[in-house]
């Protein structure tokens, strides 16, 4: 089986990106940045039009946007998607090459990147799962934090085109393992959010100058990269979508599920979860996560 670093093969590999969405396509222009050859499919064609105006190369298909790529990254919403484009007639692994690294950077259940990995196997493709933290301002400053399972052998493969994407790149074990460090991340994330979005709620109660307050915090031990990146949605309640409420909702899903196959306790986390189905409920799911605000707010009587 032949591997990227045979010397037949390109100094930089050929990269194939599936799906061109708010992450994606800052991703796959980074590594057009980088010097690496993209070549990418989505099924919006201004993604496509923005990814040739970066330099790219749009394929009408998977099969065409797969069939000579020695790297092969995927970026979708979640584990159904992934399964849809890898799996079938028109599907990733029936067009991929034999010795194809196909890195799998949506944040989907560990089990199915498990099981991805071991279909890829039988047709001569291997698989790191590579979801990604940081995000859409992480996504374009390429300064994502990257958690991969696989092999070892993979990984310091695929590292310089990792790098092109993130600051903190780490190997966390075998196949599904980044999965179940990101559901991890997920959970972190969503508490500290609520813990934000209740915070602010009680201080502007409280009559307190929002933005002093916020700063001070911030510079303290309550401070955190999601107050830093959020804090402006807090303050000026803006809550265009750089992660939506409805994929942090699939994602509080998948860390709920997998913490209860394996016998933790998350209490809090359970909360949160139904806090975030909550707000979806009510028509929030396409807004950025920081619109926890808004539940925090009707729950204390606010007008919105």
């Amino acid at each position: 089986m032949s591997t990227l670093a045979d010397s037949s093969r390109p100094a930089r590999p050929a990269i194939a990106w599936i799906g061109l969405g708010i992450m994606g396509s800052p991703m796959a222009e980074n590594l057009i940045k980088a010097g690496y050859s993209v070549t990418g499919f989505t099924l919006e064609q201004d993604k496509l039009d923005r990814l040739t105006a970066a330099g790219g190369t749009a394929a009408a298909s998977i099969a065409e946007a797969v069939k000579d790529a020695d790297v092969i990254i995927t970026m979708v919403p979640a584990s159904p998607q992934v399964e849809a484009i890898a799996y079938g007639e028109a599907g990733i692994l029936a067009h991929a090459r034999s010795g194809a690294l196909l890195i799998d950077m949506s944040s989907i259940t560990p089990q199915t990147s498990v099981d991805l990995a071991k279909n890829a196997k039988e047709v001569g493709v291997r698989v790191l799962d590579a979801p990604v933290s940081g995000g859409e301002a992480g996504a374009i400053e390429a300064v994502l934090s990257i958690m991969v399972g696989g092999d070892k052998a993979d990984f310091d493969e695929a590292k310089g085109i990792f790098d092109a994407l993130g600051k903190t790149i780490v190997l966390c074990g075998p196949h599904g393992s980044g999965q179940t460090v990101k559901a991890a991340n997920q959970l972190i994330v969503a508490v500290n959010i609520q813990a934000c979005a209740e915070a602010v709620v009680f201080l502007e109660k409280s009559g307190v100058d929002l933005a002093a307050a916020l700063d001070v915090l911030n510079g303290g031990l309550a401070g955190s990269t999601v107050l830093t990146r959020k804090k402006d949605n807090f303050l000026n309640r803006n809550f265009a979508p750089g992660f939506r409420i409805d994929l942090h909702h699939k994602d509080m899903g998948i860390v709920t599920d997998a913490a209860r196959n394996v016998g933790a306790a998350l209490p809090v986390g359970a909360v949160v979860a139904q806090l975030v189905a909550s707000l979806r409920a009510q028509g929030d799911g396409g807004l950025d996560h920081s619109a926890l605000l808004r539940a925090v707010e009707r729950l204390s009587g606010a007008q919105i």
